[in-house]
């Protein structure tokens, strides 16, 4: 299927590595320019590189800091005059339960997963001229919180809540908004909260027992679903929050 993204513009953040890399790399194959933030400089080069750098830039950013979203934004508008859309997504928060995350862990996941997120999706929506699409990169914990994960139980149900309204607030203007709930993917992330156990082989064997699919997805199979969802194929999907999952949520 041809998505129609050729030479389109789109800003993914968090994408040095896994599901925002593996979504620029779809993007770009099907003939689109991006811009892609990471907080670490050298990785997003890398990353930036690797895609082809007459179809993708890095830009060092941090979700945390105010001025990164414009700052982003004035990167795809000076490089190609345009940007029809956005990939939001922010590292993990640190793991750990409600009663022992300190309070500081809980200020730094608000400033760069929430507010930072929010200010990302406002800069682009404001800048696609022509309608758009905004897709968050959420968590299954929209819908059912995930064990040790307490500070991304918190905070990703209510971004979904802001994606809802940014769907209705924007809609009119022909800009879509959704959310995306990954599941478990063989990611450097996933491999560090496995890490965390004590015995990461076991950890991922518990976790696959517990998935209909019986395995952890591979990140293109997210990038494919997220670059669907950026498209102009699903111009009639806004509003919805999409789990990529391999079955793993129960709920309806």
């Amino acid at each position: 299927m041809d998505l129609g993204v050729r030479d389109r513009v789109f800003l993914l953040s968090g994408a040095s590595r896994g599901l925002g890399r593996a979504t620029a790399e779809v993007l770009v194959a099907e003939g689109a320019y991006v811009v892609i933030s990471a907080r670490g400089e050298e990785g997003v080069q890398r990353a930036a590189s690797s895609l082809g750098t007459a179809r993708a830039v890095g830009v060092a950013a941090d979700n945390a800091d105010p001025a990164s979203a414009e700052r982003l934004v004035a990167t795809a508008m000076a490089k190609w005059g345009r940007l029809d859309g956005a990939l939001v997504s922010v590292g993990g928060p640190r793991p750990g339960t409600a009663l022992d995350s300190e309070e500081a862990d809980w200020r730094s996941a608000f400033e760069s997963v929430f507010l930072g997120g929010i200010r990302l999706a406002r800069a682009v929506a404001a800048a696609c001229r022509d309608g758009g699409s905004i897709a968050f990169v959420l968590s299954s914990s929209v819908r059912s919180p995930i064990a040790g994960l307490a500070i991304s139980n918190g905070l990703r149900p209510g971004l979904a809540g802001v994606a809802k309204t940014l769907a209705d607030e924007l809609g009119p203007a022909g800009v879509r908004v959704n959310g995306l709930m990954p599941g478990s993917f063989d990611t450097e992330r996933q491999r560090e909260i496995a890490a965390a156990s004590g015995d990461p082989d076991a950890a991922r064997r518990r976790t696959e027992a517990t998935i209909p699919l019986r395995r952890y997805g591979s990140p293109p199979e997210f990038g494919r679903v997220a670059a669907f969802l950026l498209s102009p194929v699903s111009s009639y999907i806004t509003g919805s929050m999409i789990a990529v999952d391999g079955g793993s949520l129960r709920t309806i």
